[in-house]
């Protein structure tokens, strides 16, 4: 069961919401192969029933085959944290709801499980935005809420215009990552706003459509296997298994090895999951700078 528990939860992670269906028939055993380690943090008895903590290591390189067998790419398990925005139109009666009497600004971030990436941030009370947001309620839709989001310092953002009438909720999801905008329409059956059970399951299923948007954007496509040579100068050991446990951390790359090696350098022959552009780029961030010389990337 824990082995079972502890797969579920990595793949909610790494899948998009309409693949995890695909992977509701694996076999114990499957996933028994992919595990790399498990060790046991805490057992205990209550009330004559066995509990127990179970910490499980998978083996990257197995899920993602695994994951690529079944025709699905995973996605880079990376957390952020977004600004939320839910405003609630009544537009009969040309009104709006944004903060304390907005139950899904109430009970947002109380819907939180491990399977979720995005960590939200909710905006404060402030009379100065809320004019400025029923001053723009006649074009609500084309406001683009740039001066309240800049005052939180987040480079993501999700504005949800969440109207409803008496037969279904429909929303606008404005979604700003980082200089990408997305816009996303769904619609809901229509519930009582003070039923505090459907609304928590409303806002279980916006949360999903937010996390499969994120995913989209952090997707890794396996069936791309660039071939990549690294050279490392040979002086210090210290800077090559600093490089390795890099290589470790990265999701895009497949997999790495030492293709030789000299009294002057070792050379690394590295499977990555998209561009060489990408590669460099991730490696920048990680303070590592390459010269590219005859197809070797030089550190």
């Amino acid at each position: 069961k824990g082995f079972q528990k502890a797969f579920s939860e990595l793949i909610s992670k790494l899948e998009i919401s309409k693949d995890l269906n695909k992977l509701k028939s694996i076999k114990l055993s499957e996933i028994k192969g992919m595990i790399d380690s498990f060790s046991i943090k805490e057992e205990k008895f209550i009330n004559e029933r066995y509990h127990i903590n179970l910490g499980v290591s998978f083996n990257k390189k197995n899920i993602f085959n695994y994951l690529e067998k079944k025709n699905i790419f995973p996605t880079q398990i990376v957390y952020e944290t977004f600004l939320f925005i839910p405003i609630i139109l009544n537009q009969e009666k040309d009104d709006l709801l944004v903060y304390s009497n907005n139950p899904i600004y109430n009970y947002w971030n109380k819907i939180n499980e491990k399977k979720y990436l995005i960590n939200y941030l909710l905006p404060t009370e402030d009379l100065e935005d809320l004019n400025l947001i029923k001053n723009n309620f006649s074009d609500i839709e084309n406001y683009n809420f740039e001066k309240i989001i800049e005052k939180y310092f987040l480079k993501n953002s999700v504005i949800a215009l969440i109207y409803k009438d008496n037969k279904e909720i429909k929303v606008l999801s404005k979604v700003n990552i980082k200089d990408k905008k997305i816009i996303k329409n769904s619609s809901f059956d229509n519930f009582d706003l003070s039923d505090e059970e459907k609304v928590k399951n409303f806002i279980s299923k916006l949360r999903i459509i937010y996390e499969d948007i994120w995913k989209d954007q952090n997707q890794i496509n396996t069936s791309i296997k660039l071939q990549l040579f690294v050279q490392i100068e040979n002086k210090n050991l210290d800077i090559s298994s600093k490089f390795e446990k890099t290589l470790n951390e990265i999701d895009l790359i497949n997999t790495y090895s030492i293709s030789k090696f000299d009294k002057d350098y070792i050379f690394y022959e590295i499977i990555f999951n998209g561009t060489p552009k990408n590669f460099i780029k991730i490696m920048e961030n990680k303070d590592y700078n390459f010269d590219i010389q005859k197809k070797v990337l030089v550190l």
